[in-house]
């Protein structure tokens, strides 16, 4: 069975790329376009990993991240912020919120891949 994602992203062009990008690799992944929609997911099953943006409408990535390890089945799931916002001080937010790690768009599809071949070893 393939390992399961989430892509959490307002624009449905990065949603589109990400989802190709995983897909092609042979992982199956699942969209949502905000952070609020992402938790509806989140509530109904778990996921291997999960790839979120940070400015979304309804819920950002930030208090996606914080709501999702407050809940058991999370709080080891490795959670990817993919963002343009890459000052120091919102890496440093997102690794209090519970981020595993951070991608700053844009980025190479082969750096999504060498990320997840990372998180989610064989």
């Amino acid at each position: 069975m393939s390992k399961q994602i989430l892509v959490v992203d307002d624009s449905v062009s990065m949603r589109q790329l990400i989802s190709m990008t995983l897909t092609d690799a042979s992982y199956e992944v699942t969209q949502a376009e905000d952070g609020q929609h992402a938790l509806e997911l989140c509530q109904q099953r778990g996921f291997d990993a999960i790839f979120t943006d940070q400015n979304m409408p309804r819920m950002d990535g930030l208090t996606l991240i914080q709501t999702l390890r407050k809940a058991a089945r999370f709080q080891r799931t490795p959670i990817v912020m993919i963002t343009t916002e890459a000052g120091d001080d919102m890496k440093a937010k997102g690794r209090s919120a519970g981020a595993t790690g951070w991608i700053t768009k844009p980025f190479e599809p082969n750096k999504l891949l060498m990320v997840v071949n990372k998180i989610l070893p064989c």
